[in-house]
């Protein structure tokens, strides 16, 4: 390969570069079709969309505080994990390289994926050498984010999730909608809907007994259709919580056991990991195990915690490929501000308490990233002014910041991304032109006490209601037919304070 110019910070690797610009358009699911005012519009309409939202994150919020409030040293935590994730990304290229060279002195192959177009050729190659024409996948972001499924079936490839949630959306042709829990949107009713329809085990004669909506009966049929697909397996695919530059280690956390089947069955394992997913050294996965469960499923530890390095003769898949993946990752990590996104370790917690999220769901984000994370990280991948509404998507309440385990500072992020969109415009918007008129009003004293007067006015059309009217004329209306507009008050701070304390020469 060629060797191109890189991009600051980008780690490089033998003749492979690291630093394309922005993830590729038209590849991966990082770009929705709609802007996300438009989708959240269409899903705010869904009332059962939001009864299943509301009750999913009303539970995981809950167990989420039980078991944070057990640790007295939480804060203590957040901000180990915090300066972990700071030093390691300023080392960056150091720490994939070692993680390359322990790997490789394990046994293992690393290839270095520029884009997701790359990363899916890579994959798909890897998978025709073995002659298999099936892969079960881990859950995983990653092959999420580039697409990995479509690049797949392209090739003839079945790919088959395994995880419970990611299977029920797979099976019924719909997309995840949160980062955790991707079939959140989804209720007991309708999951037995979609199995019903479409396990091959509840079809025909020789079929099941008809299925309920019970979760432990929907859990078995999943297990039974699953199972075989375990055993049969010879290429699996999966994306990787952590890797341990010191050890070449990769690690797993997760809840089912699907995870195990996949990373112990097969012959051979594929690993496609973002390349912010390294830590130094293997002390460091301390930190983060006890941050991450408690943030995402709101348990002390993950039911199944795996690692592996390398291969192992007669134990484990005997071949194993580790794919690191930039897409857009050095470009973020040359953003002074921005780069804390690449801190995230995928906990989803700033979803469930976002008021945002929480009434539009994950879809309406357009990206495989939803919520608070998804508003920063998105955009930042693939250059804001592709996802130039997603920055908007927030109210900048800082809920998320707060329940972050490794405290993102997201409101602020959301800011400078907001600053970059302004900035990037051709010609003045609108509303950058109503800010700099009412900038000129607030530095003339005579212009802002005569723009008091005028807004009193508003007190007609409001006919005594604490609001104003929904249906006022443009540019009004942009505002009012979603927000309220409080009716402006009687007498202004000033004359309130003249009154009641008199001029005194400080009411000028």
């Amino acid at each position: 390969m060629s060797p191109s110019p890189l991009a600051p910070g980008a780690p490089r690797s033998g003749t492979t570069f690291l630093g394309l610009p922005t993830a590729p358009p038209g590849v991966g699911h990082l770009r929705g079709d709609r802007p996300f005012p438009d989708a959240a519009r269409t899903a705010l309409r869904d009332g059962q969309l939001r009864a299943n939202l509301g009750r999913a994150t009303t539970t995981i919020r809950g167990k989420r505080a039980a078991v944070v409030s057990e640790v007295p040293h939480w804060e203590q935590l957040r901000q180990a994990g915090k300066a972990l994730k700071a030093a390691t990304m300023a080392r960056l290229d150091e720490h994939l390289e070692e993680l390359e060279r322990q790997v490789t002195a394990r046994g293992g192959t690393v290839h270095w994926a520029r884009d997701a177009a790359e990363a899916n050729r890579i994959v798909t190659d890897l998978v025709r050498a073995t002659g298999s024409s099936e892969v079960v996948k881990v859950k995983s972001m990653a092959t999420q984010e580039i697409g990995l499924n479509e690049a797949l079936e392209a090739a003839g490839i079945e790919a088959v999730e395994t995880d419970l949630a990611e299977l029920i959306v797979q099976l019924g042709e719909d997309s995840p909608s949160h980062i955790l829990v991707p079939a959140i949107h989804k209720n007991r009713s309708e999951i037995r809907e979609i199995f019903s329809r479409t396990l091959p085990h509840l079809q025909g004669p020789g079929a099941s007994p008809g299925l309920t909506d019970d979760p432990r009966q929907l859990a078995m049929a999943a297990r039974a259709h699953l199972r075989e697909r375990f055993l049969r397996a010879r290429v699996a695919v999966s994306g990787a919580n952590f890797a341990v530059a010191e050890t070449g280690t990769l690690s797993v956390v997760e809840s089912e056991g699907n995870g195990r089947m996949c990373l112990t069955l097969p012959q051979t394992l594929i690993t496609v990991m973002g390349i912010e997913k390294v830590v130094p050294r293997w002390a460091d996965l301390g930190v983060f195990l006890q941050l991450l469960p408690r943030s995402s499923t709101g348990e002390r530890m993950n039911p199944y915690t795996s690692t592996w390095a390398g291969v192992t003769p007669g134990d484990g898949p005997q071949e194993f490929h580790l794919v690191l993946l930039d897409n857009g990752r050095t470009a973020v990590l040359a953003d002074e501000v921005g780069r804390e996104a690449l801190h995230c370790i995928r906990c989803s917690a700033c979803l469930n308490v976002c008021p945002v999220y929480e009434r539009t769901g994950g879809h309406a984000y357009g990206s495989v990233y939803p919520g608070p994370i998804g508003a920063v990280l998105s955009p930042q991948l693939t250059g804001v002014e592709d996802n130039a509404s997603l920055p908007y998507a927030s109210s900048l309440c800082g809920a998320c910041y707060d329940v972050c385990p490794v405290a993102i500072d997201i409101p602020s992020i959301l800011v400078h991304l907001r600053a970059e969109h302004v900035e990037a415009q051709d010609r003045p918007t609108a509303e950058a032109v109503a800010f700099r008129g009412l900038a000129r009003v607030m530095s003339n004293p005579r212009l802002w006490h005569l723009a008091q007067r005028a807004a009193g006015l508003g007190r007609l059309l409001s006919r005594g209601r604490p609001t104003l009217p929904a249906a006022l004329p443009p540019p009004a209306s942009a505002w009012t037919r979603t927000r309220d507009l409080p009716t402006p008050p009687g007498r202004t701070f000033v004359q309130q304070w003249n009154e009641e304390h008199g001029d005194g020469g400080h009411g000028r």
